[in-house]
């Protein structure tokens, strides 16, 4: 039996590690795509571009490795049973699960690596590469201007957010249709310039990048420290043919490519953090949904506070005291048992007033609830991603082992080998797989259904498919069609004919 575990161990790793080579240089070109305009064209070194490739394939683990297992257990198991050697081994009294018994320890395995490198591996990787993003951008200025977006000049010590239209020439150096926003100390944009086109030219022996605008206008809010003038909104205005800004880049000349920032997501932390880091933003978000429910009821006036009982008092003294009080009460009902008897029961000139103050307050409290609620919004959907990335690495180890139970019987099921048959079958289960996976955590992030089922909701629809395949496939039993469907039915149909019989 050793013979034959080392043989179907052999067979399933060989198109395990052809097809994860195969799909991850698939998914690094599909990848490539989406940084291609970071990367092409800025002047980085090859080495630069490799470190980026390196830290962006371990990213990649969470949509190539459930895919792998899927389809190296498809090709293996159906491989099998269309070269008969399952016929064989079910002939000499071996069984599916005997035969399937080393592949299962193997994928236990698996998913606890699975689960170490989605705990300290890709964590690490999604660090490196957004801060060697940032930093590139910081060292190539151009890098760091999106197309059609307001994007911050890092590292440059001005303040300032810049738009431009369209970028062009030998390492986007000309830009088309340039809109910036210049701040001053207290991190107010003051300063807008706008200009047809633009370029930045520089110099690798200099520290200062010059970027040189023409055809525009400079339009600056003037901050005045008297109040009356402040009353006037002074303001300065020009426009320019040419205008040249100097941008002094001194303090980048030894930036570090892979110096580490801060952590600043969800996809950046390990278990530990994120455990840690819920804790702490449930607290503070229970904290500011109080909060800000006691403002609004002390602002509104129309819930009364309770009052606390005291405890140095004796309960029957309590008891006494509100008996007294509630038979001194009992002739001093309010008269008044509607909005619309009180507004009455005021003069003339003060019932307008009344209303007009009642709208404003109304219209200021129903503002502050729209405006905190986006706020709360946030707040949420930012901690509702930490629980669904914690779930997710428990899920994604588990999804190795459930997906092998679906594919190793399917494999054995539709008894066809090779990339062609296989290679759909699995594309189809795993976009199924994946798509519910995103739709669940987009939905789990809206708060519409609990993170931890967001997470696990992926892997809890495709448990079921393969006990279901599993046992067909033990039983030699093909996969479901329509004659099973119409001889179901007409069985059930004999069944209450006999019934109505007796």
């Amino acid at each position: 039996m050793k013979i034959l575990d080392r043989y179907i161990l052999s067979r399933f790793l060989y198109n395990f590690f052809s097809s994860f080579f195969i799909l991850i240089v698939i998914f690094i070109f599909q990848g490539i795509w989406l940084f291609i305009d970071d990367l092409a064209g800025k002047g980085l070194g090859i080495v630069i571009i490799g470190k980026f490739i390196f830290y962006f394939i371990p990213t990649l683990v969470d949509k190539v490795l459930p895919l792998t297992v899927l389809l190296s257990s498809i090709l293996t198991f159906g491989t099998f049973a269309e070269n008969y050697e399952f016929a064989a081994m079910k002939a000499s009294g071996i069984s599916l699960q005997r035969g399937m018994r080393s592949l299962i320890i193997y994928v236990i395995f698996l998913g606890g690596v699975t689960f170490f490198f989605a705990n300290n591996v890709i964590p690490k990787s999604e660090q490196k590469m957004f801060n060697l993003r940032r930093n590139i951008a910081k060292v190539k200025p151009a890098a760091a201007i999106t197309e059609g977006v307001f994007s911050d000049f890092e590292g440059t010590g001005d303040g300032m957010n810049i738009k431009v239209d369209k970028k062009y020439g030998e390492q986007d150096r000309f830009l088309d249709n340039v809109i910036i926003h210049k701040k001053n100390k207290q991190s107010i944009n003051n300063v807008v310039i706008k200009a047809k086109s633009g370029e930045l030219i520089s110099s690798e022996d200099s520290d200062i990048i010059q970027l040189v605008l023409k055809d525009g206008n400079y339009y600056e809010e003037i901050q005045s420290k008297k109040s009356k003038e402040k009353r006037k909104h002074p303001f300065a205005k020009s426009k320019f043919e040419t205008y040249t800004i100097n941008i002094d880049i001194s303090e980048l000349n030894n930036q570090d490519l892979e110096e580490d920032g801060n952590i600043t997501t969800d996809k950046m932390k390990n278990v530990g953090r994120l455990i840690k880091d819920i804790d702490s933003l449930g607290k503070n978000n229970l904290e500011k949904v109080e909060a800000f429910s006691k403002n609004i009821t002390n602002r509104m006036g129309a819930f009364p506070i309770p009052i606390k009982k005291d405890s140095t008092k004796k309960e029957e003294v309590v008891n006494a005291n509100l008996n007294r009080l509630l038979e001194g009460q009992k002739g001093q009902n309010d008269s008044i048992e509607s909005v619309d008897q009180l507004v009455k029961s005021l003069p003339k000139w003060q019932r307008q007033q009344v209303i007009n103050t009642a709208k404003t307050t109304v219209s200021g409290i129903l503002s502050t609830v729209v405006s905190k609620k986006e706020e709360l919004q946030k707040r949420f959907k930012f901690y509702n991603s930490h629980i669904l990335s914690l779930h997710k690495k428990y899920a994604l180890a588990f999804s190795c082992i459930i997906l092998f139970f679906v594919g190793a019987p399917l494999g054995a099921i539709i008894r066809k080998g090779g990339l062609g048959l296989p290679m759909v079958i699995a594309i189809m289960l795993f976009l199924s797989y994946y798509f519910i996976g995103v739709f669940a955590g987009n939905y789990a992030k809206e708060n519409n259904i609990h993170p931890i089922l967001g997470a696990w909701l992926a892997t809890l629809i495709m448990l079921p498919l393969g006990i279901s395949l599993t046992k067909r496939a033990t039983a030699d039993r093909g996969l479901i069609g329509f004659g099973h469907i119409i001889d179901g039915i007409k069985n059930l149909f004999k069944k209450k004919e006999k019934v109505s019989e007796e």
